[in-house]
């Protein structure tokens, strides 16, 4: 078992300035030269305000973001990667990497429940048994065909390993751990948190999301301002699927540190 952990690992030098210097550009003369010219601090979250008022949002995918993300299950990342426009994956491959004890996720419902988590525990313990049993008989079975074609006992051992564990690991659960590095820009993370940090997303893209979008507010604090879930700024849009908690919801995202 492991739980979640998310760094951003990189993002835009000076983001909010090149936003507010690209969108200046969009409305007046100035050219490429001076477009940063007089933009202090203060002028650039009045500009990025009046930018966000105004649902100008093209200049913002200027600006790229990358998070590391570990402690996640594939049930995470199968929703994750949905998210393409304007972002890029490298996840860890079940297929080169062999995974001699898997991690993996326990749901907080199913970890409410002793017996529950007694089952979900023991279904894990038989799924690594499962691998490592299928894994091994196909390596010998690999193993030997390749030394028959005449390789060197080496190099049939790694291709043996490789083709092996690239069958066994369909016996993995979606509650296998797995890393993951991803860019995405600031449009394409508006977009995310609105869907993602929504008290009816999964619980745990939701905990991402939110996550995220505490650490993007520490480095961009005027640009994100107004980000989360869509209820935050505007009626909930989920009709009679809606939480419910648009006040708490309003209260948690507004004050989020």
């Amino acid at each position: 078992m492991t739980k979640l952990k998310v760094d951003l690992l990189r993002y835009t030098p000076d983001a909010e300035k090149l936003v507010a210097s690209a969108a200046k550009l969009c409305y007046s003369q100035v050219g490429i030269d001076s477009i940063e010219d007089k933009l202090d601090e203060v002028k650039v979250e009045k500009f990025l305000d009046m930018l966000m008022g105004m649902g100008h949002e093209s200049p913002i995918e200027h600006v790229n973001f990358t998070f590391g993300v570990e402690g996640v299950s594939r049930v995470l990342t199968h929703q994750l990667v949905r998210h393409r426009v304007g972002a890029s994956y490298s996840q860890q491959s079940q297929r080169y990497v062999k995974l001699d004890q898997f991690e993996y996720i326990i749901p907080p419902a199913i970890e409410e429940i002793p017996k529950a988590k007694e089952k979900f525990i023991e279904a894990m313990e038989k799924d690594q048994e499962y691998y490592d049993e299928i894994t091994n008989l196909l390596y010998e079975k690999h193993l030997k065909s390749y030394i028959e074609e005449g390789k060197s006992e080496k190099k049939a051992s790694r291709m043996a390993e490789k083709r092996s564990i690239e069958d066994a690991r369909y016996v993995f659960p979606n509650a296998c751990e797995t890393k993951i590095v991803f860019t995405m820009n600031a449009r394409s993370l508006f977009n995310f948190f609105k869907h993602r940090c929504c008290n009816r997303a999964q619980w745990e893209i939701r905990e991402l999301a939110t996550e995220m979008l505490k650490q993007v507010k520490e480095v961009c604090p005027t640009l994100f301002k107004y980000c989360g879930p869509n209820c935050l700024n505007d009626p909930c849009p989920e009709g009679n699927m809606t939480c419910g908690k648009i006040s708490e919801v309003r209260e948690k995202f507004n004050n989020l540190v």
